[in-house]
């Protein structure tokens, strides 16, 4: 088998009247996508709606759950006790599974949003509760993490399958973390951060912010919908996987 890397993005944050992201044409490129459930973006009716193009598309559907923080678009900590952590996720993923279940899909992974994501990655507490809430919800279902996070360790010894995730928008630290700060997609560097994506899948590494080389090893790479220059940015990176003998699909079909 040649190599094969999954592609995903966050969708669904619109909410009410307020819209954001490229969905559908971000919808024509990518193999996974993270559905918005509704506590720090979507609502009902967007969550229908972003289940139904990944049907049309056929892109293999995630959750995105995050904290209840619509003004803060959930990248606010919040300390909340484990049996709270659990209960939101399983609120969210509850309500998404039954919207996927109308077009005859089922939720395949679980990335989890914006300041839950980071705290997963060290506070071994927060990391458990949101394995304990998938576990419980369904053992199948996989957890997309950043490598050596506590999410990402801890989730291999409870038992549930982890897709290691790089970034194409975001820059990597030489600790393995990230920067949440997006780097817009410019014309002039789409290139270059198309061939940073191939490095990362045929080399296993990526330059971090500091210049350093970083060893990782990817399943899956996030390119932020909401990005400035995000479609065009992904039909180069499209490009340059196909002319490095790279084909892409969903993470199920090759973990």
């Amino acid at each position: 088998m040649g190599l094969i890397v999954d592609l995903n993005c966050d969708m669904g944050e619109s909410f009410g009247l307020y819209q954001l992201g490229n969905d559908e044409a971000m919808m024509r490129y990518v193999t996974s996508v993270n559905v918005a459930c509704g506590f720090h973006a979507g609502d009902p009716h967007v969550m229908r709606k972003t289940v139904g193009l990944a049907n049309k598309y056929g892109v293999s559907i995630g959750a995105h759950p995050g904290f209840p923080d619509l003004l803060g678009f959930g990248r606010r900590r919040m300390e909340l006790s484990p049996g709270e952590i659990k209960d939101y996720i399983v609120y969210q993923l509850g309500a998404l599974r039954e919207f996927a279940s109308i077009v005859g899909q089922g939720i395949n992974h679980c990335k989890p949003h914006g300041q839950l994501y980071m705290m997963a990655m060290t506070d071994e507490i927060v990391a458990r509760a949101i394995i304990e809430a998938i576990k419980e919800m369904d053992p199948q279902m996989v957890v997309f993490c950043l490598e050596n996070s506590v999410l990402s360790l801890l989730g291999k010894q409870m038992g549930i399958t982890v897709a290691n995730e790089g970034y194409a928008d975001c820059e990597h630290t030489a600790t393995g973390s990230i920067i949440p700060i997006r780097t817009h997609a410019k014309s002039g560097d789409m290139k270059a951060r198309a061939k940073r994506i191939v490095r990362m899948v045929k080399e296993n590494k990526v330059i971090t912010d500091s210049g350093e080389d970083l060893n990782i090893n990817v399943q899956t790479i996030c390119i932020h919908g909401d990005t400035e220059g995000a479609p065009r940015l992904l039909e180069e990176i499209h490009k340059e996987l196909n002319e490095n003998g790279i084909s892409t699909a969903p993470v199920k079909s090759f973990i």
